[in-house]
């Protein structure tokens, strides 16, 4: 097998020689040394690393033994496996009444060096595996849809539970963002979640459960506690709506999308403050919803009320924006925009002359609200 790299053996020498007095080559599983104490031997085909390997057992070579193998030096070599395969030797060079002692603790030790290198590949390799099928799910690439099916039975991935895709943006202003080092740090937190980095800032996040309704809060609060352990940055978190099945998870990342940016704009109508870390589609399921309207001659016609505000646009949307934000109660907006209940009250009898609408009316408030929606967008 080819797990004992240049590197992993050199790791191992320079672990082993740091505890023993004695020189430690590694060879690989044709006899090469490929590190050593002595870098002159690098390169060299190994006598005693050669018996070790065919025989599948420790050789010792004594200083007469030595004479009769070209280049050999005396010393002791024992074979290295991984999980039952053998992968190559390690030798230590001396008298073998003298480095015996050491030779079983040298070779449990590359032996274990050499489990945890590959340990660590296979999550890795895992990770990326479980990655590109998040990836693929999430954007929406469905054209071969029995074979994502046969992918998510191998990844033993049940997506006829309920599930949610997250959003999560992580600030890097302050700090670089190592998403492949916080995606193995959560895989190891919460093994049930599924990642995917779709930016340098961004990871997707898919996540299952069983309690639908009100447990949509509960599932947000707890990855955000978890993540607030394992992302030191600042970082914004977004639920997307929950659903099942294979071909909604696409359908979920994007409602957190639009959720995220709703959420941000919404902050912006509101008194300035905190600002949010935590959103989801529940608390904006109505705007996001009517985000998919802002295409076509009918959306231009939605933006119009909007449109129509004039010189004053900025300042009346606002007010429209924090009006809408505090469900139309006059006094928390007129607080809320730092003005007295008489200019709120003069502003929005303006936004109904400017506009033609009564808001008074359901109706009519209604496609206001709708106008601001999408002219926030």
């Amino acid at each position: 097998m080819d797990i004992l790299s240049t590197a992993l053996a050199q790791d191992i020498v320079t672990r082993t020689m740091r505890i023993i007095p004695y020189n430690v080559n590694v060879m690989d599983a044709n006899g090469s040394i490929i590190a050593s104490g002595n870098p002159a031997r690098i390169g060299e085909l190994h006598a005693g690393a050669l018996l070790a390997l065919a025989k599948q057992l420790t050789v010792e070579i004594d200083e007469a033994s030595a004479r009769n193998l070209h280049g050999a030096q005396p010393g002791i070599n024992l074979p290295l496996t991984v999980h039952g395969q053998l992968c190559g030797a390690v030798g230590l060079s001396g008298a073998p009444d003298d480095v015996r002692q050491f030779g079983e603790l040298v070779r449990l030790t590359a032996e274990m060096i050499l489990e945890q290198a590959q340990l660590t590949g296979e999550l890795q390799r895992d990770s990326r595996y479980r990655e590109a099928f998040v990836l693929n799910l999430i954007n929406g690439d469905h054209a071969n849809r029995a074979d994502l099916v046969a992918w998510a039975h191998r990844l033993n991935v049940q997506l006829d539970r309920m599930h949610a895709v997250y959003l999560l943006e992580v600030d890097d202003s302050r700090a670089p963002v190592d998403l492949q080092a916080l995606q193995l740090r959560l895989q190891a937190r919460l093994p049930a979640t599924m990642t995917a980095a779709t930016s340098p800032q961004e990871l997707a996040i898919l996540d299952f459960y069983d309690a639908p309704g009100p447990g949509h809060h509960k599932q947000l609060q707890a990855l955000a506690a978890a993540l607030r352990d394992l992302c030191p940055q600042p970082h914004a978190l977004t639920m997307g709506i929950a659903l099942h099945g294979i071909g909604q998870v696409a359908t979920s990342w994007q409602s957190a999308r639009t959720a995220a940016h709703i959420g941000r704009t919404r902050e912006r109508g509101h008194a300035a403050g905190k600002p949010q870390y935590l959103y989801s589609y529940y608390n904006h399921t109505l705007p996001v919803l009517l985000s998919g309207l802002n295409t076509g001659w009918q959306a231009g016609q939605l933006r119009a009320p909007i449109e129509k505000l004039g010189k004053n646009k900025n300042m009346l949307r606002r007010t429209l924006e924090t009006w809408f934000a505090q469900d139309g109660h006059p006094a928390a907006t007129a607080d809320a925009l730092h003005i007295h209940r008489n200019t709120l009250d003069y502003r929005l009898r303006r936004i109904g002359e400017v506009t033609g609408l009564d808001l008074a009316r359901l109706e009519d408030r209604f496609l206001l609200y709708i106008s601001v929606l999408l002219s926030s967008e």
